[in-house]
């Protein structure tokens, strides 16, 4: 069967995924970017953007699995966009008319509409669906390949709660948020489950990758 799985979410040392205060112009709240400047240097995200050079290393090797053997996702209402969104039917999520994913996409929200087929063969599908139905009707589109698990935070620890993550990749990134919403909350015990490894990168950031034991 396919692995459910977790690609490179970034949490800051005191455990938040996300910054408080989400809006259209700043996705991930009073974080800003800085979660995800370990990746922005890298040899995989210049590819991904057009443009020259970029490093290798550690941290491009990581971010060079975003798209490995994915064949689609399910993401959260947050991820797609912030709170309100289901009122804006021109609404298509922050990634322009080409997104990164290129599979199936299905963003869990209470509020379901018609799916949305993007360029380069995304198409955003929209589910009010516990985690287990999600999964499985991922998996149905998936053919065969695995489901990234795209966050945010909320999203993640339930899928965790659940038990459904097969494999996950967390960077924690050496910043203090102090507020915003927190990944491993009610999570006590899990790395019981998973083989936990580290590595560490010049960035800053360490690497941890959760593998289930029973995977």
């Amino acid at each position: 069967m396919s692995l459910a799985r977790v690609q490179h979410i970034s949490v800051s040392l005191d455990g938040f995924g996300t910054g408080e205060g989400q809006t259209r112009e700043a996705p991930f709240g009073h974080a800003g970017e800085r979660l995800h400047e370990w990746m922005f240097g890298t040899r995989t995200w210049h590819e991904r953007v057009g443009e020259p050079g970029g490093s290798g290393g550690v941290d491009d090797a990581f971010a060079g699995l975003f798209e490995a053997g994915i064949g689609a996702e399910i993401m959260g209402s947050h991820k797609f966009g912030p709170t309100g969104w289901q009122d804006d039917p021109e609404w298509t999520g922050w990634w322009g008319a080409n997104p990164p994913f290129h599979t199936p996409v299905f963003v869990l929200t209470h509020h379901p509409r018609e799916p949305i087929e993007m360029e380069g063969g995304t198409t955003f599908h929209f589910l009010d669906a516990a985690p287990d139905d999600a999964l499985r009707t991922a998996r149905q589109a998936a053919d065969g390949k695995d489901i990234r698990l795209g966050g945010g935070p909320t999203m993640v620890r339930d899928f965790l709660a659940a038990g459904l993550v097969d494999h996950m990749h967390v960077v924690v990134v050496p910043i203090l948020l102090g507020r915003g919403v927190r990944l491993w909350d009610g999570l006590e015990g899990l790395e019981r489950d998973y083989q936990v490894e580290a590595t560490s990168s010049p960035s800053g950031v360490t690497h941890l990758t959760f593998t289930r034991t029973s995977a």
